[in-house]
């Protein structure tokens, strides 16, 4: 048995600012360790928004954002997952990273289904890989936004894992697929979904949170507070449970 506290790291992110949106994540970071949160999972791009300006925003690994993120996980004694537009080799990536207590990148991610209505791939590569990793005991896999529309991308770490995470910039105007989409991919494949969103506007767009915890039964556990911060707890042995009493994935 394992058991991970996560808590929904659901804040205005801001537009291109990566001091301000750091600045916002380290009060939010804070709170969530006092209130016993071993992970705290941020947004997609947390530090910039869904931005297609990579020539000014994405940067490398020892760039502004992912240091600062690495620095909010060391500095509060708690792990973390956020997302960075990130260059390297010529090419730009929308990743997403898994921080632990110690600041230490222990698991990356590459978004696997570019945007193609906001002409992402234009500007960043896709992935090829899952990404799959283990925090106190517990399995995890990472993802990013528009993955959720693929249920192919889920079941293919679907019995490797606990929980699936997904960080978002998921628009208001499309807010109720959004929680048809994650309570269908708990379901379907008997796991934890931990899907953050941002809240804000930027770009021209709004977003409205909707970040959630959904059980591997399909029941919602946790909701982005306004005040306060929620959380939820992982359970290895649930998620055993459910899949040794109602076998669904073959």
């Amino acid at each position: 048995m394992a058991r991970l506290t996560v808590a929904l790291g659901e804040y205005d992110t801001g537009w291109h600012d990566v001091p301000g949106s750091l600045a916002r994540a380290r009060t939010l970071v804070d709170d969530a360790a006092r209130a016993g949160a071993e992970l705290v999972v941020l947004p997609e791009m947390t530090t910039t928004g869904f931005t297609m300006d990579t020539a000014h925003q994405a940067e490398s690994r020892d760039g502004a954002s992912l240091t600062g993120l690495r620095a909010l996980a060391r500095d509060a004694g708690v792990a973390l997952v956020g997302g960075v537009p990130i260059r390297e080799g010529g090419s730009c990536y929308n990743m997403a990273f898994l921080i632990d207590a110690q600041g230490e990148v222990v698991a990356e991610y590459r978004k696997q289904r570019v945007f193609r209505y906001a002409r992402e791939g234009e500007h960043y590569v896709s992935g090829e890989s899952a990404c799959v990793a283990e925090l106190n005991g517990v399995r995890i896999a990472l993802l990013i936004c528009f993955d959720l529309r693929y249920p192919e991308l889920f079941r293919a770490v679907a019995r490797d894992v606990d929980a699936i995470i997904l960080i978002a910039n998921w628009p208001a105007s499309r807010r109720a697929h959004w929680d048809a989409l994650v309570t269908a991919r708990a379901i379907e494949n008997q796991c934890y979904m931990v899907a953050v969103n941002r809240t804000g506007a930027a770009d021209g767009l709004e977003y409205d949170g909707g970040s959630v915890v959904i059980g591997p039964w399909g029941e919602r556990i946790a909701m982005a507070e306004s005040n306060g911060v929620a959380t939820a707890t992982i359970d290895t042995d649930e998620v055993a449970r459910i899949r040794g009493s109602f076998p669904v994935l073959g």
